[in-house]
């Protein structure tokens, strides 16, 4: 086994729960992290749960732009 899969196998143990991943990943998506709290997540968050919070949130995202265009073209205010 070589250390890089080592450390991710100590980073996945990491026992910061997935609501907090959410928090910290929705936050990304605005863009406004302070620098104490990007570290913070650096060693505390699960790259496994980070990963899924991203397609979440991605996947949320969509859906929520994908209804706004829809109501503005339906709804007249574009036209």
């Amino acid at each position: 086994m070589t250390p890089a899969d080592s450390s991710l196998k100590a980073a996945s143990r990491r026992k910061l729960s997935f609501l907090q991943t959410l928090r910290a990943v929705a936050w990304s998506f605005f863009g406004v992290r302070k620098a104490a709290d990007l570290e913070k997540d650096v060693n505390q968050l699960n790259p496994i749960h980070v990963v899924i919070a991203g397609v979440v949130g991605a996947l949320v995202l969509v859906a929520v732009l994908a209804t706004l265009v829809n109501w503005v073209l339906t709804s007249g205010v574009a036209a």
